[in-house]
């Protein structure tokens, strides 16, 4: 069973409420299967700004509060994430907010994520996959856990390491195209 009713347990009580280095501990503690009290009491409302590049959709504010997602945020994160080329979208997993939410608190960052991809249909993927070696043909992108992104003001190669460190998801690093793959999904990184 998991200690945080099915919730993202890194992201539990981790926005601002807890000091830096006492989250840091706990995600290491997470990492090795013992939950930290400070993370797994804490409550404190999830914030995320993100826009979405070439359309200009946005979305900045809590999508969690009082220990539940708010739907009607999570909805129009779906929008900002849908696929723009099959003009789709899908239930975004909101474990995948919650990584980005973290990550940007644990850097101090109040600016708001540039979006280059999140939901990716099967045939979106299947094209890319075609253009391109680096694009996974079984991408968790397909699955709503995955956004390509950039935070401004911070090097890519600093953001993946960060997001490494915190070991909540899958991290890839693509810097010859200026983004930092971010996901929910088992700890890995490329």
């Amino acid at each position: 069973m998991r200690p945080f009713g099915g919730g993202c347990p890194c992201c539990e009580g981790a926005a601002h409420g807890v000091p830096r280095r006492g989250f840091m501990a706990a995600a290491v503690g997470l990492a090795l299967g013992v939950a930290s009290p400070a993370i797994a009491q804490g409550g404190a409302p999830r914030v995320l700004r993100v826009r979405r590049q070439v359309v200009g959709d946005s979305f900045s504010g809590v999508y969690w509060r009082d220990g539940r997602y708010d739907r009607d945020a999570l909805r129009q994160l779906d929008t900002v994430f849908r696929d723009l080329s099959a003009a789709e979208l899908t239930p975004m997993d909101p474990r995948l907010f919650d990584v980005m939410s973290i990550l940007a608190w644990t850097l101090d960052s109040d600016e708001t994520y540039e979006v280059v991809s999140g939901y990716r249909t099967p045939e979106t993927n299947a094209r890319n996959a075609g253009r391109s070696r680096r694009v996974s043909t079984v991408s968790l992108h397909m699955s709503g856990m995955a956004a390509d992104c950039r935070l401004p003001g911070r090097q890519g190669l600093g953001l993946a390491r960060v997001a490494s460190e915190l070991q909540l998801g899958g991290v890839g690093l693509y810097s010859r195209d200026g983004f930092v793959h971010l996901d929910c999904g088992p700890v890995r990184r490329w």
